[in-house]
């Protein structure tokens, strides 16, 4: 799916570490300063392991989601050489990975002369509000002379757009004003950044891994407001365990920092729920593979994620929840127990779904 998330922050937070740690070399990284990298995100699923181990398949594909690496920003850096490719990138994404750098290092400098995670956030912030406000300020100025003839329309988008202007003014995203479904038109065309879902990630040294750290402290009342996903993650020793082909070095490394899984994992799984995407999984002698969708994806549309043809041509769809099947050790035992369902072109695919599609084309 064309799904992804953009990795944001001030230059030197240490996100192009995070990306790294994430795609884990699968990605079509570039080298040179100042260019956005994309790569891809394996997405850890016991469940396809737990299924694989059951059935026994040549081969296990996990699903994945894209990742964006967007060039840092610096205070004031959207309106100099390079800001707006910033901005564009950002606004091709579809939720934000926001990156804090929450580490003390003297041989990285911060470029404003201090850690103070606090005051890096309003500088993004800052900058994506303003760009925001001038997007809507454009919008505003068209319909206004439309507005001036008489057209009843246009003179209430001028009145949403006015009071999203002032929510703006006021230093608040987007994603926070109020509006009714029936105005949401208003707005939907402007592709507004701070309109997109945030993941807050505090970057911290590798010996605050587990607990934090000061930085963190001061963070984690300001993001709770928010009521966004916050993590904490010590990208450069991720990098280091991605690194790693042992997988008992890695389980060392991971115990060192006092962790029972990579931190990485946890912010996947969590770029994954705030796109809203859901799993289900299809298997057989040559392979186990889990698939993306969006919640609330019918199952001719599912089954078009694996192949067109299986859309074009859809028949029934044959349905075990994973729970079940991983409890019950197999299709036939399933069967036996009543849950194994047959499902129509109305069905709402649900996360975990085992999959069987019939068509004719």
């Amino acid at each position: 799916m064309a799904l992804n998330c953009g990795i944001v922050g001030l230059a030197g937070c240490g996100k192009t570490t995070l990306f790294h740690s994430l795609s884990r070399g699968r990605s079509t990284a570039s080298e040179a300063v100042g260019r956005t990298n994309l790569g891809q995100i394996e997405v850890p699923d016991p469940r396809l392991d737990a299924i694989a181990a059951i059935v026994k398949p040549a081969k296990v594909v996990p699903t994945t989601v894209e990742i964006v690496d967007i060039p840092g920003l610096t205070k004031g850096g959207s309106k100099m050489k390079g800001g707006n490719q910033f901005l564009s990138d950002i606004r091709q994404c579809d939720a934000i990975i926001h990156v804090l750098r929450c580490f003390d290092d003297d041989t990285v400098p911060h470029m404003e002369g201090s850690v103070n995670p606090l005051r890096d956030k309003e500088i993004i912030d800052l900058e994506l509000i303003t760009r925001d406000w001038e997007t809507v300020d454009k919008k505003r100025d068209r319909l206004q002379k439309v507005a001036a003839v008489g057209d009843k329309e246009a003179k209430r988008g001028t009145d949403i757009l006015g009071a999203l202007i002032e929510h703006l003014e006021n230093g608040e995203p987007a994603r926070t004003f109020q509006i009714q479904e029936l105005d949401q038109k208003y707005i939907d065309d402007c592709f507004l950044l701070t309109v997109k879902p945030v993941i807050y990630v505090c970057n911290v040294d590798e010996a605050s891994a587990a607990k934090g750290n000061r930085h963190v402290e001061q963070m984690l009342p300001v993001l709770d407001k928010e009521g966004r996903e916050v993590l904490v993650v010590a990208a450069l020793a991720e990098s280091e365990i991605a690194t790693l082909e042992d997988e008992e070095d890695r389980r060392e490394f991971l115990g060192d920092l006092g962790l029972e899984e990579p931190a990485v994992n946890k912010l996947i799984r969590a770029a994954y729920k705030t796109l809203r995407l859901n799993t289900f999984f299809t298997f057989g002698p040559k392979e186990a593979r889990a698939w993306t969708i969006r919640q609330g994806t019918a199952a001719p549309q599912a089954a078009g994620v694996i192949h067109s043809d299986m859309e074009r041509g859809f028949i029934r769809a044959e349905v075990m929840k994973s729970s079940d099947f991983l409890e019950l050790g197999s299709e036939h035992a399933c069967k036996q127990a009543g849950k194994f369902n047959i499902e129509g072109k109305n069905y709402i695919v649900q996360d975990g779904d085992i999959f069987h599609v019939r068509f004719n084309v």
